[in-house]
């Protein structure tokens, strides 16, 4: 089991300035995940919260539970580096069935903001936390 654990926190890109180029772009893409997505799932414009779709025709409190918690908790996760493989998943889900399913016959400039954060959490996931994040204070814990 914790060869496993190792497995799944273990991330260093080799040098200082890969780590910190993946620190970097994980809490930019973080904050824009929250600040554009996630603060919509708070906001109330025109006495209604935001709709958000359903194609997979989910329970509608499920739907809007995983839709908000990609939007709003992951980011925290991925900024702090924290079970960081495993955040991304629900959030790699949403924006591929936005892509996949929801956008599929819009335009390709509509269609551009789901593919680049598809895209973008793929990464890392492929690549992990880096050596700056939690994942990796906690792996040399064990």
């Amino acid at each position: 089991m914790t060869d496993f654990i190792k497995q799944i926190l273990f991330s260093d890109l080799g040098t200082s300035f890969n780590n910190l180029a993946l620190l970097f772009f994980r809490i930019l893409l973080a904050v824009e995940l929250f600040r554009v997505h996630g603060m919509k799932k708070f906001r109330v414009e025109n006495g209604q919260k935001e709709h958000v779709p359903n194609p997979l025709h989910l329970p509608e409190k499920l739907n809007g539970l995983v839709a908000t918690f990609s939007d709003t908790v992951v980011p925290l996760f991925i900024i702090l580096g924290l079970g960081t493989r495993l955040a991304v998943l629900p959030t790699i889900g949403v924006t591929a069935v936005g892509y996949f399913v929801v956008h599929r016959k819009d335009s390709l400039e509509v269609r551009d903001v789901p593919y680049m954060y598809t895209l973008s959490l793929l990464l890392i996931l492929a690549l992990g936390a880096g050596k700056y994040s939690l994942d990796y204070y906690l792996l040399n814990l064990i």
